[in-house]
């Protein structure tokens, strides 16, 4: 049996995230800090996931004065609090094998010091050194402290509310760090 510890590399992986509310939507990027994914026999095992939530920016407002108020507004406490939590986390738990590419990973999401558990399904493109896993998480923010404008929380919000979920698409690269070899 060959378990296989694989390093996520930042420079190459990143989270897009899309929030929505009546009126449209909004996306960016959220930079991923460190991480790893361990793999046995080529599948996934664990693993864990470090975003630095202080490195999101917002793609689709291109002015910048109003980028940088957005900006501003999603390190507040009406959303990310980033001054007094500047990572998230996901710790992967459990891993069900769909196929051979496709893991259904859940684990616990950890978002302003409050974890939930949490999964999504992940395609594993694995090339023995070095490992690609894309996914896209569905999120509750009210989970996590996060009601600004949400609907469970004020009333006669009309066109200014924002939805709950917000979605997480992970693109990460990883590569091998280290192999071992054990027999069972």
């Amino acid at each position: 049996m060959e378990t296989t510890n694989y390093k996520i590399v930042s420079s190459n992986s990143n989270v897009e995230w899309t929030g929505r509310k009546v009126t449209g939507a909004h996306n960016g990027t959220i930079g991923i800090k460190e991480g790893n994914f361990i793999l046995q026999d080529g599948k996934v095992k664990g693993g864990k996931v470090v975003i630095d939530t202080a490195s999101i920016k917002i793609l689709d407002v291109t002015d910048p004065a109003t980028n940088t108020q957005f900006g501003g507004h999603l390190a507040s406490d009406d959303f990310f609090s980033i001054e007094k939590f500047p990572t998230a986390t996901f710790d992967v738990l459990s891993v069900k094998e769909l196929s051979d590419s496709t893991f259904y990973l859940e684990g616990n999401l950890t978002i302003k010091d409050i974890t939930h558990v949490a999964g999504f399904e992940a395609t594993l493109e694995n090339n023995r050194n070095a490992i690609a896993l894309t996914g896209k998480m569905i999120i509750d923010r009210t989970k996590y402290d996060i009601k600004f404008r949400s609907g469970n929380f004020f009333v006669d919000l009309g066109d200014t509310l924002i939805y709950n979920d917000f979605d997480l698409d992970f693109n990460i690269t990883a590569e091998a760090i280290f192999s071992e070899q054990s027999k069972n």
